[in-house]
């Protein structure tokens, strides 16, 4: 009878405490362990391989990735790859799967995941965008077709490993990437943060040291750069799953395939040419993210003058506050109810007025598709020299600059 009680309180512990007895904190370990696997395999394999193809994996990796996100999460490649392919080309459209800008950030914060999965049914979109994913024997018979086998291994594998509590450590792994992808960066990334560049969407960084959901974080700096193997891109910027992919490029099992463009600065040419142009037209976004610091620096310099002058908190100065913040912005991305604020600023300030009005001149460079080359180059050609006899200063420099720009 005793032999018995033995074997039964034996088995009770090994239900309640799992076969490893561990402690609460080295459960909580495992847990942020196991999830940052699966927000890696996320972002290296699915998004920056996959989608984007900004790098090659090696079979080992890539398989690797495949079978951790079967346990993991339970997704198909080719589900997952053509929404986010559909995403990038219907972006803040109503066509895009899960803009916030369409269905409300509510919508997309609490219920990501079912936008994911009501996209995924729709086999014109499968169709469409899914294309070049793994198409093998273990992808038709086994990650694709037994979908929730694979997570429910995982939750095998947690009550085996921990007893009850690995139940809550299965949950925890179920839910991270709706919360952090699905929810997080499908929401917050087209709706709250900083902007390096001004994108054609409404992308935003959520924060500029990209560890907790693996680099996703940068997501205006992915939007910009959407073949990038490489998210971070200023200096005060971090992209850990960039880390992982150079520590995987030094084992052999990952080929990096682009990364942002780094603008350079060479000497000074007496005249901007074709090569002056072509390499403006690839670091365009980097132009004018230095542009947009030079309208900020305008208006902190006048309300410099304005304080020192005694005019803090007045009305110009609260409207100079608002241009500081949104006269580098692109017309259609200023909010209807700020621009007369903005505009107003402009009359006031011939400067500023100058400065955004030579602004969107620069941008025709590359937005205009009915003109020739040759007339691009005669038109920044006409451009520095009306920037260089403006007598602004900021303008005299920033032509200076341009004319210095090589591939």
């Amino acid at each position: 009878m005793s032999d018995i009680l033995i074997v039964w309180e034996s088995l009770v512990d090994w239900l309640a405490n799992g076969m490893l007895q561990a402690a609460w904190w080295q459960i909580l370990v495992f847990t942020l362990v196991v999830t940052h696997i699966t927000i890696a395999s996320v972002t290296i394999f699915l998004h920056r391989s996959q989608a984007h193809r900004s790098l090659d994996l090696h079979p080992i990796a890539s398989h690797f990735f495949r079978f951790w996100l079967w346990l993991t999460t339970g997704m198909v490649t080719k589900e997952w790859v053509a929404i986010h392919r559909k995403h990038h080309a219907k972006c803040e459209t109503a066509d895009d799967p899960h803009s916030p800008q369409v269905y409300g950030i509510g919508k997309v914060l609490r219920e990501g995941s079912e936008l994911y999965r009501a996209e995924a049914k729709n086999q014109e979109t499968l169709a469409k965008y899914g294309h070049n994913t793994p198409d093998d024997w273990l992808e038709r018979h086994v990650y694709s077709r037994y979908t929730w086998q694979g997570v429910g291994l995982m939750l095998i594998i947690d009550l085996a490993l921990f007893g009850a509590i690995g139940l809550t450590v299965w949950a925890v792994q179920m839910l991270w990437i709706p919360v952090t992808a699905a929810g997080i960066i499908n929401g917050l990334g087209h709706w709250w943060g900083y902007r390096n560049f001004e994108a054609a969407d409404a992308s935003t960084n959520i924060s500029p040291w990209g560890i907790l959901i693996g680099g996703e974080e940068l997501h205006n700096n992915h939007h910009t750069y959407p073949t990038s193997a490489k998210l971070s891109v200023k200096k005060f910027e971090f992209d850990i799953g960039w880390v992982y992919i150079r520590g995987l490029q030094m084992l052999g099992l990952a080929k990096v395939r682009k990364t942002p463009p780094m603008l350079k600065l060479g000497a000074v040419k007496p005249v901007a040419d074709a090569k002056t142009l072509e390499a403006i037209i690839a670091n365009r976004y980097e132009v004018m993210a230095k542009y947009a610091r030079e309208l900020r620096r305008v208006c902190q310099n006048e309300l410099r003058a304005l304080k020192q002058a005694g005019a803090k908190n007045t009305a110009r100065w609260k409207e100079l506050r608002l241009a500081k913040r949104w006269l580098h912005r692109d017309q259609d991305r200023i909010p209807s109810d700020l621009k007369p604020h903005i505009d107003r600023v402009c009359a006031q300030s011939p400067t500023l007025a100058k400065l955004v009005a030579m602004r969107e001149e620069l941008r025709q460079l590359w937005t205009r598709t009915n003109v020739s080359a040759e007339q691009l180059v005669a038109d920044l050609q006409a451009w520095c020299k009306k920037a260089e006899e403006s007598g602004v200063a900021a303008l005299q420099e920033f032509a200076l600059k341009l004319r210095a720009v090589h591939a």
